[in-house]
């Protein structure tokens, strides 16, 4: 299967771009063919080498449909615009936060200020037309003030008209002000003429902005990258830089690509990745990721990986694709749409017609009015255009917080989340062992930490690392002698004479030597000195600071926590219990976490379960839970691919923040659903029975969507 992906350039009309969908569907070499409207991108799948068929085919479509839309194919959009980008930052390179947006839509402040001079003077001669007691004239004025602020819509109307294309708003507005004015309804056919097209305007701004505002959320993309070159700094595309390039980032500019620090310290914002406010410290040795912006001096980067690669690709490669992956209520919508004004158009009619059979037809004049004000009423863009920019809104919502929602599909499943099962390492804990406690012996606990640190010395073992890191000093050269690995057990040496050792409980016992296990379920290691029994060091996974608040804060949305880990029952008794989770699995294997999955899913009476890990072990079951979540910065790539949600700042604490987004979406688009819908039958209902007038047909029109809009545009915050 070919994916081909085109750009709608100038498409403004939520309902068109639904009937170039359903149309593009429908055709017998298309298999499927999906209509973004909020990034104009349509997503076209199928089987065809030769995509020129494919694209004539498109662009005959939309051609018939809107004239006026150029069809582009969309990867070159959008290599255009960064190439764009490319050649300005080489001459300001102190200007390199451009807007795609901006590129796309260089007319659109022109186009709104000329709509706007002449709704005004439309305005003013409909207040003049008003005001005059002449019958004549003001019908004169009324007419101009139509032609005025709607001659576009009857261009666009009567060019429908001759397409055969039935249905669309401007013909039904046409039909319908025709109407009035036939009725002798020239002021009102003007007004509402008026009120439509200032409806339009006000909702194709909320639009733009909203484009924009969502957007600029998700634009990472570097525009460039100074990359050091036989001794000299040259400006290059990202994509053009290769793995262990050296590359120079300045204060106030985005790292390019992923990489390592090997020269300089600063402190990064990687709110953008993570949501994270508070800079963070970074210095030679530590690496950093694409798309975080640097604060404060100069530093230089390895390059770890290519730019297809690297985080921000990767970020902006889900949030792209995310509006393919449509919800369900999304597609009922579309479906619902499709029905919906034909059986309002039909009503219309015999509205119209039925009531003269029985009343006579010199009835006919107000009944006719009553069925266009069914026109006007049919058009459903409050319900097109609102349900795909609520899913939007809080797929860029979400991505403030740090957390990457694959498409409207996945906002929708984790709204219904009633489970969490979680993985323990790198998930719920830090993933690297750490000394939680020292316990020791007729010695002191700086003594005891030591002792251990002079036998693991010669140790590279993640235990050794976390003792000689809690020791924190250099152990001068010459202390110790005799350093001694003993397979399976631990570490010997020679300190002033006498052993000591430091390993496994076996390892003492097996000298003769007397120990004690600490109670509380961690891995410990045991110290004797001159065959003395000193204590012990317990050492753990430690827990990820958020871990508590994240199951608690789950708890209070009805989500139980579930914990998964391979590690042996004492050590997860202990963290479930830290964590105030009641209920875990240890030491499972990678399948059996898949089958554990499966029975708690069977288990859930209903609600969707949800799985959070890390791991390459843990792509499995990410991908057979109904809502697979991932940790974004340590996570392996393929548990990042597996994933419906992704966690950009591995913190399990933002699970709770992402159920919140999720189902804060859901309800403004069921509310956008609810009052749409509402509005429009209610105004059919008092239109057909006489009281509702065109004013008020025009606001269950465009005003409904206009404030649909607003209210999904809530979506971006908690």
């Amino acid at each position: 299967m070919t994916k081909t992906v085109y750009w709608l350039k100038g498409l403004d009309c939520p309902n068109c771009a639904q009937k170039i969908a359903i149309r593009v569907n429908d055709l017998e070499i298309v298999e499927s063919a999906d209509m973004d409207f909020i990034r104009k991108k349509l997503v076209v799948m199928h089987e065809q080498s030769d995509i020129s068929n494919i694209e004539s085919q498109v662009k005959a479509i939309v051609k018939k449909l809107e004239p006026d839309v150029e069809v582009l194919d969309y990867s070159k959009v959008n290599e255009h615009t960064h190439s764009h980008e490319h050649e300005h930052c080489h001459d300001h390179c102190h200007e390199h936060e451009h807007s795609h947006e901006h590129s796309h839509e260089h007319g659109s402040h022109e186009s709104h200020a000329f709509d706007i001079a002449r709704f005004i003077i439309a305005g003013v001669l409909f207040v003049i037309a008003k005001i005059l007691p002449f019958e004549i004239p003001s019908a004169i004025l009324a007419i101009c003030s139509y032609v005025i602020a709607g001659y576009d819509v009857v261009i666009s109307a009567l060019r429908n008209l001759i397409h055969g294309e039935a249905f669309d708003e401007t013909l039904l507005m046409f039909i319908a002000t025709i109407g009035a004015v036939a009725l002798k309804y020239f002021d009102e056919a003007a007004a509402v003429m008026l009120f439509f097209q200032v409806g339009e305007l006000l909702q194709d701004i909320a639009v733009e902005r909203s484009r924009k505002s969502i957007t600029s959320l998700i634009e990472l993309k570097p525009e460039f990258a100074r990359v050091l070159r036989n001794g000299t700094e040259q400006i290059v595309d990202p994509e053009n830089v290769s793995r262990g390039d050296i590359i120079i980032v300045k204060a106030g500019e985005r790292i390019p690509l992923d990489g390592e620090v090997i020269d300089g310290r600063s402190q990064l914002d990687t709110s953008a990745l993570t949501g994270e406010s508070l800079p963070v410290a970074v210095h030679t040795g530590e690496n950093v990721m694409s798309g975080c912006t640097n604060l404060d001096g100069v530093i230089s980067i390895r390059v770890a990986s290519s730019f297809g690669d690297s985080a921000v690709a990767r970020i902006m490669d889900l949030v792209e694709n995310a509006s393919e992956k449509k919800a369900e209520t999304e597609k009922f919508i579309t479906r619902f749409a499709r029905v919906y004004t034909p059986l309002v158009v039909a009503f219309a009619v015999l509205l119209t017609l039925v009531p003269c059979f029985f009343l006579g037809f010199s009835q006919f004049g107000k009944w006719l009015y009553r069925g266009l004000l069914f026109l006007v009423i049919s058009c459903p863009c409050a319900l097109v255009i609102s349900i795909p920019l609520g899913f939007f809104a809080g797929i860029g919502g979400a991505s403030k917080y740090g957390v990457l929602v694959k498409g409207a599909k996945a906002i929708e499943s984790l709204s219904k989340c009633g489970k969490l099962a979680v993985d323990k390492t790198g998930t719920l804990t830090k993933g690297s062992f750490s000394v939680i406690s020292a316990n020791p012996v007729g010695i002191s606990e700086q003594q005891l930490i030591e002792y251990a640190a002079f036998a693991e010395s010669g140790s590279n073992h993640p235990i050794a690392n976390s003792i000689l890191k809690e020791y924190g000093k250099q152990i001068p050269s010459g202390t110790v002698s005799e350093i001694t690995e003993i397979s399976g057990f631990g570490m010997s040496c020679i300190y002033n004479g006498k052993k000591i050792l430091c390993g496994k409980r076996e390892l003492l016992e097996n000298q003769g030597i007397a120990c004690e296990a600490p109670g509380d379920g961690s891995t410990a290691v045991f110290v004797a000195f001159g065959g003395v029994y000193c204590g012990s060091i317990s050492l753990g996974d430690e827990i990820k600071q958020t871990s508590a608040k994240a199951v608690s804060s789950l708890l209070k949305q009805g989500i139980d926590t579930v914990m998964l880990t391979g590690d042996n029952p004492a050590t997860a008794s202990a963290v479930a219990q830290k964590l105030g989770i009641k209920t875990f699995y240890a030491s499972l294997l990678p399948q059996e976490k898949v089958e554990k999955v499966e029975q708690i899913m069977k288990d859930s009476d209903g609600r969707l379960v949800a799985f959070a890990g890390d791991g390459i072990n843990d792509a499995p079951v990410i991908a057979r839970a109904d809502i697979g979540i991932a940790m974004g910065g340590i996570g392996s790539d393929i548990a990042i691919e597996s994933a419906d949600v992704v966690l950009m700042n591995d913190d399990v604490g933002s699970v709770p923040t992402a159920v919140a987004m999720a189902r804060k979406t859901m309800r403004i688009v069921r509310q956008n659903i609810v009052f749409a819908l509402g509005i429009k039958f209610a105004v059919m209902v008092l239109g057909a029975l006489g009281i509702a007038g065109m004013w008020m047909a025009v606001f269950a029109d465009v005003g409904v969507a206009l404030l649909a809009i607003l209210n999904a545009l809530r979506c971006r915050k908690l």
